[in-house]
């Protein structure tokens, strides 16, 4: 999960500034609803080499 929140705010969150609580929500939706469309992207982000543990 610590990946694809590190994802989601290089990605889609950074660098902006929002007027109310309510915009953060949305903008947090709406950069969920864009990496849920792709669920190649999701893989990607949970099968990288570093990132998982092989017992």
């Amino acid at each position: 999960m610590e990946n694809v929140w590190d994802y989601l705010r290089q990605n889609k969150l950074c660098a902006l500034a929002w007027e109310s609580y309510d915009a953060i929500v949305e903008a947090c939706k709406a950069a969920w609803n864009w990496l849920i469309a792709n669920p190649a992207r999701i893989t990607s982000i949970g099968t990288r080499e570093w990132a998982c543990v092989i017992l």
